[in-house]
């Protein structure tokens, strides 16, 4: 199993249709935008101050996990901006000449949008810093002794810059962001505005208690509370009179195995695991990856990061441990030996290869 096959998932889809129904949904504005306030405000500021000096703003970096809004924030500076908005990724730019071609071809203050930046090729990693800065590059023309250094200017432009592993960006590549925000997980409060105002778009006929049936398991990120809609929209349409009410969500949600906090098949069969075959653990990741029938990697990139984040699950150095909140939510009473909440060790995501 990957995580694009899962309805939780906070990646994007692999399917053109569901890209393009993401996109109709994004906002377009800045006060169109929901949830991220802190962000929001203080972006605006950003924006609005450049905009009354004639200039284009700083740098912008925009960290957090998938799915919660940084290529839409990115879309949307360009609108506040009135400026063309360029994308691409940091996959993409394998060499400094990609970069380099990419650069030469933007217009005055327009957008750069660098989605995975953090994955970049290192030499144009380099070139972009004297871009950032100086808004110039050097193109080196010939190979060897002989190679030649060529300065070129480029129009002034914004980089806009997306990560998900704000960890892995070199310093000196941080350090050329005027401004850096951390995009957090949303509230159900602000997923339920955002699934209702997805609702009028699709036209969906959506009562409140089932909006917030649907924010509850949307494991706070708009992305996914947009597919869960579009999944109980199906089963609306198909088995009731289209109207989703909480118990039609309930049961939808139900059938699609998405449980009211947000764990799916996956999540519940490494918990199961980890309670009934191995008392709560510790026990270690190779282990469990077994016992459910995945790979250690399947295990630890695709469900363990949102089962430590809900406290069900504990990384230590022994092992998976799992949590007394675990036991609860799976419905089974621990026996004398299993771990209590004393007993755990420190969360460190560092130490999550475990010895056996």
């Amino acid at each position: 199993m990957t995580d694009h096959d899962r309805l939780v998932s906070a990646e994007a889809g692999a399917d053109g249709e569901e890209r393009v129904i993401e996109a109709a949904l994004r906002p377009k504005r800045l006060d169109e935008f929901i949830g991220q306030h802190r962000v929001r405000e203080q972006l605006s500021l950003v924006l609005h101050s450049a905009l009354r000096r004639g200039r284009p703003p700083d740098h912008v970096l925009l960290s957090g996990g998938p799915g919660l809004g940084k290529t839409t924030l990115a879309m949307i500076i360009a609108a506040e901006l009135g400026k063309p908005l360029r994308v691409s990724s940091g996959p993409a730019i394998e060499r400094a000449g990609d970069l380099a071609a990419v650069l030469s071809t933007l217009s005055e203050g327009e957008v750069l949008f660098l989605d995975e930046i953090h994955r970049m090729a290192r030499p144009a990693e380099e070139m972009l810093y004297m871009a950032m800065e100086d808004f110039r590059v050097d193109v080196v023309v010939g190979k060897g002794p002989g190679a030649t250094a060529i300065p070129l200017d480029i129009a002034p432009f914004t980089l806009v810059g997306a990560t998900t592993r704000a960890g892995m960006l070199p310093g000196p590549l941080r350090d050329r962001f005027g401004f850096v925000a951390h995009m957090d997980f949303y509230e159900p409060a602000e997923l339920e505005v955002i699934i209702r105002r997805s609702a009028r778009l699709l036209d969906v006929r959506i009562e409140d208690e089932g909006a917030a049936e649907i924010a509850g398991r949307s494991r706070g990120t708009p992305r996914i509370a947009n597919r869960l809609l579009r999944r109980v929209r199906d089963y609306a349409e198909v088995r009731a009179d289209g109207v989703i009410t909480r118990d039609l969500a309930r049961a939808a949600l139900t059938l699609y195995e998405v449980d009211e906090r947000g764990l799916d098949r996956l999540d519940r069969a490494v918990l199961r695991s980890l309670l009934r075959k191995f008392g709560g653990g510790p026990v270690g990741l190779s282990t469990l990856a077994v016992s459910v029938g995945e790979e250690p990697e399947t295990v630890e990139v695709v469900a363990e990061p949102f089962l430590v984040r809900q406290g069900l699950l504990a990384r230590t150095p022994r092992g998976r441990i799992a949590t007394p909140a675990a036991w609860r939510h799976m419905g089974l009473t621990p026996p004398p030996s299993a771990p209590m909440a004393d007993t755990l060790f420190a969360l460190e995501d560092d130490q999550g290869d475990d010895p056996e």
